[in-house]
């Protein structure tokens, strides 16, 4: 599949895209432009017990973490890649941001 074949992650969890644009720091604008264009490529497989919600290819590197809070609590993980402007998936902590 081209990535353009793949829905939309705001298609699919509308409610979690949302969440991750509210939550996100208004001065953030690398991370924030990129949400409404993301692709879901599926549930992470690496592991059975693995969910992370892929916005690119399985397998892309994911060294640096974004987390995102409410009331001091993280509710949602952003992965990113090595240049850490671009999100590789999402690993839902709190399943009332979905």
């Amino acid at each position: 599949m081209t990535p353009e074949e793949f829905p939309l992650l705001a298609d699919v969890f509308p409610a979690l895209t949302a969440n991750i644009l509210r939550l996100l720091d208004p001065d953030d604008t690398v991370l924030i432009d990129q949400v409404p264009a993301l692709r879901y490529h599926g549930v992470c497989t690496c592991t059975a017990t693995c969910h992370n919600l892929l916005t690119a290819p399985q397998g892309s590197p994911t060294p640096y973490l974004c987390e995102l809070e409410e009331n001091d609590k993280a509710v949602i993980w952003l992965n990113l890649d090595p240049t850490a402007t671009v999100i590789v998936d999402s690993e839902v902590l709190d399943d009332r941001v979905l």
